[in-house]
């Protein structure tokens, strides 16, 4: 046998392979989606929609009429945003087995996802760093960490994944009180996340601001730090932010969303700040958690107030130099996708930022 032609089994026996796989795959969506079960399908539906790549998934098989009635069984309730301060006291000592960083680490478990949350004891130590001035490339999680003298930190906001190269955010930014950037008005359910000079947890809705109106916002409530995520559900979007406010958990149909990995801050009633990452879509075994999951974690650790942030292959925590979440990506599966931003804890020591 030639060396053509043996290159040419071998190239036939792969693609064969793939589109085997692929057929395999087709199978078992298509059994999922039109199979007995209500649940299996709306929590398939539901999950791939929140995904960046995995869209198609759902409207391979489904109407644009069929995947909104499944969305509105696994949707959320408009929640009020407008948070009481007097139920923060971010000035006083937050209580905790905090290491010499203020920093407590707790593993979380669920039905379908494992995760990690980092409870910081003083607010003030947390803020969004970034790879500003934008420029094509982001930067690794571990990277932004190491750039801004920080300790640790979780991935930020919304941004252009563009195939890893995560360069850009969008919406909004701010970051030790300066605006780097102010895009809100485009953006469809669009929520600002992030800390005011009082070190209060602000989950605010800016959808269709114009710019002036984001900068005399800024300007007039002290907020310091911050980044962008969308409330949105439609067949195009599955995302969602508020989870808890002053204390009341948003009111659910069914789970909520789908299941997937999950990047979550909160803050107690001492201040204190809950940075919550979750694994899912595969990784050991996890489907990955749902808006009720969070919303449960977040009740359970005394959160007054909740957000979720960007997640899915984003999601990652990385703490005293070593990753405690990683990318669910196979190719990023001990590190994390490149960022442009992300929530930072400054050291004890570093003034960080």
């Amino acid at each position: 046998m030639t060396a053509g032609k043996a290159i040419g089994r071998v190239l036939l026996v792969l693609l064969t392979t793939v589109l085997a796989i692929a057929l395999a795959l087709v199978v078992i969506v298509a059994s999922i989606i039109h199979g007995p079960s209500e649940s299996a399908r709306d929590t398939f539906v539901t999950t791939v929609l929140e995904s960046g790549n995995l869209k198609f998934l759902a409207t391979m098989f489904l109407s644009e009429d069929e995947i909104n009635e499944i969305v509105s069984r696994t949707s959320m309730a408009e929640m009020d945003t407008n948070i009481d301060e007097d139920l923060i006291t971010a000035d006083t000592p937050a209580e905790g087995n905090f290491d010499e960083n203020g920093i407590e680490i707790v593993q979380v478990n669920g039905r379908s996802f494992f995760g990690t949350l980092m409870i910081i004891a003083d607010p003030s130590k947390v803020f969004v760093g970034t790879t500003y001035p934008w420029g094509e490339y982001g930067k690794e999680l571990d990277q932004l960490v190491t750039m801004h003298g920080a300790v640790g930190g979780v991935n930020g906001g919304l941004y252009a994944a563009d195939m890893n190269k995560g360069g850009r955010p969008y919406g909004v930014c701010v970051s030790n009180g300066e605006i780097l950037l102010n895009d809100p008005s485009g953006w469809t359910g669009l929520y600002l996340i992030g800390l005011d000079s009082k070190n209060i947890l602000r989950i605010e809705p800016i959808s269709g601001w114009t710019r002036a109106q984001f900068q005399s916002f800024v300007e007039e409530q002290g907020i310091r730090d911050a980044v962008a995520f969308q409330d949105e559900a439609t067949d195009a979007n599955n995302h969602f932010v508020p989870l808890v406010i002053n204390g009341e958990p948003r009111q659910l149909n069914g789970a909520g969303s789908g299941a997937n990995p999950r990047t979550v801050i909160g803050q107690r009633a001492d201040g204190a700040i809950l940075l919550l990452v979750t694994d899912g879509r595969g990784a050991s075994g996890h489907l990955g958690a749902t808006a009720q999951d969070l919303i449960n974690v977040m009740m359970q650790y005394g959160a007054v107030n909740a957000a979720n942030l960007d997640g899915g292959s984003s999601s990652s925590l990385y703490y005293n130099d070593e990753y405690l979440m990683t990318s669910v990506t196979l190719y990023y599966a001990n590190s994390s996708w490149r960022l442009p931003t992300a929530f930072l804890v400054k050291s004890t020591q570093e003034g960080g930022n």
